[in-house]
C-alpha cells in the first residue's frame, strides 16, 4: 500500500525546480484566476521558510508592499506556480526566519552568501 502511494506521489512531482533555500530572494510566478480570465502573478520576496518534503512541501516568501508585511505560502509541485527564479542567495544560519517579521527597514535585509 505504502509503494502505491509513493509511485503517485512521484508522479505529481515537478522534475524542473531551481535549487533555493531559506534566505533566498525568489521571484515566483503564480497563476491566479479572475472569474474566466487566468493571468501570471509576480511575487518577489524572501523565502522564510520550507517545509515538509516530497509532494507536500511548501514554501513561504515574505515581502514589504507600502510599509505592510506581505506572506505567501505555496505548495512546491502545485500546477498554479509556473515558475521559481533565484534573485540572490542569501547567507544565514537559521532554517526558519521568523525573526524578520519583526523588523523593518535595513534591519530586514538578509545578507548575500559570496562564494
Amino acid at each position: 500500500m505504502n509503494d502505491i502511494i509513493k509511485s503517485i506521489e512521484r508522479e505529481q512531482m515537478k522534475a524542473e525546480i531551481p535549487e533555493f533555500r531559506v534566505g533566498d530572494t525568489v521571484r515566483v510566478s503564480a497563476k491566479v484566476k479572475e472569474g474566466n480570465r487566468e493571468r501570471t502573478q509576480v511575487f518577489e520576496g524572501i523565502v522564510i521558510k520550507r517545509q515538509n518534503g516530497g509532494v507536500r512541501e511548501t514554501f513561504t516568501v515574505r515581502k514589504n508592499s507600502n510599509g505592510i508585511g506581505v506572506e505567501k505560502t505555496w505548495p512546491l509541485h502545485s500546477p498554479i506556480v509556473e515558475k521559481i527564479e533565484v534573485i540572490r542567495k542569501g547567507k544565514v544560519r537559521r532554517a526558519k526566519l521568523y525573526y524578520l517579521r519583526d523588523r523593518v527597514g535595513k534591519k530586514a535585509k538578509v545578507k548575500e552568501l559570496v562564494k
